[in-house]
Formats: structure tokens, sequence, C-alpha cells
């Protein structure tokens, strides 16, 4: 992919991930290139990678649109990161290293401080919490999971999680993260497992009972 193509990509995901843009909005290649700075060509190898990563559709009419993903398709969203993210905590227990650990317990204070300000600062809240996973991920050392878990984990429904999150439930999840060191630390695998598939599964009943989801758990 050429340089404007990526400078494309990166910039419409960005508007995508923003509060500016709402499940279901149609988009134009001609928005699409003014948000982007670039031309159209550069735009379209972008929407090409943005539609394999399922956070743009096109209708029938060919019609380009901001993924608004069903309610089955949200459950299986989350059942599915829930299943990659505890199998790369697994891989990352076995594989952890004190610097590692470090920036965990930095980034995840950073987390903490940026809940328990009044009002939370969710912006802050959602960079730590990106930094705190990714670095997991990348402590897993899987280039498969790399591949497969950044479509699950970046898209839009995750930010609408956490803006319904309470004052309580973003403690809950630094909570979370400070268990997850834990168990890191004593490189657990089947602790570190646990705690993620929970602490991802919260975040879907989280989600759900403001969305209005039915759940079958």
């Amino acid at each position: 992919m050429s340089r404007a193509s990526e400078t494309a990509y990166a910039k419409i995901r960005s508007f995508i991930l923003s509060d500016e843009a709402l499940p279901g909005m149609q988009l134009t290649e001609e928005r699409l290139a003014e948000i982007a700075g670039v031309s159209r060509t550069p735009v379209r190898d972008a929407v090409r990678r943005l539609e394999n990563e399922m956070l743009l559709v096109r209708s029938a009419s060919k019609r380009l649109s901001i993924a608004n993903w069903s309610d089955n398709e949200i459950d299986e969203m989350f059942t599915l990161r829930a299943m990659l993210e505890a199998h790369a905590a697994e891989r990352a227990a076995k594989r952890m290293d004190p610097e590692t650990l470090k920036k965990l317990q930095s980034i995840n204070g950073a987390l903490t401080e940026a809940v328990t300000r009044q009002p939370p600062d969710i912006g802050s809240f959602l960079s730590a919490n990106r930094q705190f996973h990714d670095l997991i991920l990348q402590r897993a050392q899987s280039p498969r999971l790399s591949k497969l878990l950044p479509a699950l984990v970046e898209q839009p429904v995750v930010r609408r999680t956490a803006n319904q999150y309470s004052e309580d439930e973003l403690m809950q999840s630094a909570k979370d993260h400070d268990e997850l060191i834990s168990a890191f630390t004593a490189k657990d695998q089947n602790w570190a497992g646990a705690v993620m598939t929970s602490h991802i599964r919260r975040a879907f009943h989280t989600f759900s009972v403001a969305a209005g989801i039915p759940s079958e758990d």
C-alpha cells in the first residue's frame, strides 16, 4: 500500500472511531477524500481495507456507510474477542518479563487516574486501555493474533461501551487490569485467561444493557 493510501487509511479509520461518526452514516469517496486530504485513488485502497475490517459496509446499491451491527453481530464480536484476548493473555503470561510488567503497571496507573477524575476522562481511559491491551498482545508474540484481534478490539462499539460505563464500572476495569498484572507476575496462564474472559464479558453486559440487547447468559 502506498504512503498516500496508508495516510488515507489512518485518517478515515480515526474518523470512523471518533465521536463524529455514527453507525449507519453514509459516506462518499469525495467526503472521504476530504477527510483524508488525499485524492480518490488512495481512498479506494483504504476503503477496501476498512471493508475487510468490517468498519465500512456497502449496500446492495453500492452505497458506502459506517457499519451498524445487529445484536447478534455484537454478541458474536464480544464472544470472539473474549476467546482471542484470553488466548493472548495466556500466551503473554508465559512470556512476561519485568520490563513489560512495569509498563503495564504504569499504563494502568494512568488509566486509574483518568477514571478517578470528576468527571471521568473517557478519552484518556480509552487511550490507556488500548495501550494496555496492545502491550499484552505484543507480549503474546503471535503474528496471527496480531492480525485477528485489532479488527475486533478497535471498532466503534468499544468507544460506545466505555461511554456507557458508570464510575464503579470504570474502576472495575482498572481493578481487572490490576488482577491481570498479578496473574502475569505469577506467570499463571489459567488465571490470566480467566480474568481476561470475565473482563471482556463484563464489558459486553454493560453494552448490552445500555443497548437493550437480550442476553442469553
